[in-house]
């Protein structure tokens, strides 16, 4: 007699792979859907006698599913313009954690939580290397990723001043020129130092001094400039500072009237080799002037660069690290875990995940503001879509053949 399991197994089988294939269809446009494969395996064999020669005469029993294997190749980036989303090229996965269980996604079509956390599309916290006060640790535990708009930075008060300037080789002694240049306390106010060069009647020197308003530091007269450094600066033949030989300070700056802290600041471009000030004939000008103290301000922008790292730009000019994303990589991609959601789970296939930062260990980049769209191509999976369907039409027929012949069996007797 026939043995009905076999067409069903086959039956069974082929309707498992038409599931998969309707899957990846309909996750046509799904951000970072990676397509599955659906691979079959024949059933145990029946000996039932062997030949002259002694090889063995076995009868299949169907077929069953051998793997429905993860095909991990790299989909398209889009540009989608939105901040919050990434995408990754080459290797690698994000890093989620929801409810203390870690997860691995390349879908990186996130968005911003209330508090400011980076979260996946079902609410998993994206983790990575979180920066504190502008410098990060990659070697450090992965944490959520928290991007705080409207956050406040502190202001942080001048240490370095440096002038571009040109002292006029061929101006009479008593000439004089002023340059000038904002400073920022320890409370992130504006203070503008002047800095007055007069010619000396020794030839290719200049004398210089320093000086503050004398309203902003409580002298006891406001209107009165008060000095808070004084020297020489000589030139050699070729307009070239020669003396003094060092960066200039610090120079203390006490008793702000606001109630910001002594502020210390060096004067530099007087060391060479980065001079920045000359004495050569031409008029007198101050060309770029730098410090490096800036005022409070507050969380406005962000960009992702290719290493992972979210940049923070705030209101007051400035920019610093936040975080950097985490990336994970594991031995055996294909044994990972669909957990649905975008989400893949390690297992004992694929191995513990090796979790780092983009551009090192084998891990790709990323691309801010793009996404990763689905791997699924459409012709073959159509390809595939004709095949499983005439396998379920063969095995469909073995059944209604068997089904005659059991018929035709049972009537022998009549």
């Amino acid at each position: 007699m026939p043995s009905f399991s076999i067409p069903l197994s086959g039956l069974s089988a082929d309707s498992q792979a038409l599931n998969a294939i309707s899957n990846n269809l309909a996750n046509l446009n799904t951000v970072g859907y990676k397509d599955t494969s659906m691979q079959f395996k024949d059933l145990f064999y029946q000996q039932i006698g062997s030949t002259g020669a002694g090889e063995p005469i076995a009868i299949g029993a169907g077929v069953t599913i051998g793997s429905n294997a993860g095909v991990f190749t790299q989909g398209s980036i889009e540009n989608s313009g939105v901040h919050t989303d990434m995408a990754i090229q080459n290797e690698g996965f994000f890093v989620t954690n929801k409810n203390g269980l870690q997860e691995y996604t390349r879908a990186g079509n996130f968005t911003k939580a209330p508090n400011g956390d980076l979260v996946t599309q079902d609410g998993a916290n994206v983790m990575g290397f979180p920066a504190v006060n502008g410098v990060i640790n990659a070697q450090g535990a992965v944490g959520p990723i928290n991007i705080p708009l409207g956050s406040t930075t502190p202001a942080s008060a001048t240490a370095n001043i440096q002038f571009g300037i040109n002292l006029d080789a061929t101006a009479a002694a008593g000439t004089t020129f002023n340059a000038q240049t904002p400073i920022y306390d320890s409370l992130g106010a504006t203070h503008v130092l002047t800095i007055t060069f007069t010619k000396s009647a020794t030839a290719n020197t200049w004398g210089y001094n320093v000086t503050i308003p004398g309203a902003d530091v409580g002298s006891t007269t406001p209107t009165v400039p008060v000095v808070l450094k004084t020297g020489t600066l000589t030139f050699n033949s070729a307009g070239q500072l020669t003396l003094p030989a060092a960066n200039i300070g610090p120079v203390p700056i006490t008793g702000f009237v606001n109630g910001a802290a002594t502020l210390n600041f060096n004067w530099n471009g007087i060391a060479a080799p980065s001079q920045t000030i000359t004495q050569f004939a031409g008029a007198s000008a101050q060309g770029n002037s730098t410090q490096d103290g800036f005022s409070s301000g507050t969380l406005t922008d962000f960009t992702v660069d290719q290493n992972g790292v979210v940049q923070g730009s705030f209101s007051n000019g400035q920019s610093r690290a936040l975080a950097q994303l985490a990336l994970a990589t594991f031995g055996n991609e294909e044994g990972l875990n669909r957990a649905g959601s975008n989400s893949f789970e390690a297992t004992i296939g694929s191995g513990a995940a090796n979790v780092g930062v983009a551009n090192t260990g084998g891990k790709g980049s990323i691309i801010g503001g793009s996404l990763e769209l689905s791997n699924v191509d459409i012709a073959t999976e159509f390809a595939r879509l004709i095949v499983a369907q005439r396998g379920y039409q063969a095995n469909a027929k073995s059944v209604t053949t068997f089904d005659q012949v059991t018929q035709d069996t049972i009537n022998l007797k009549q």
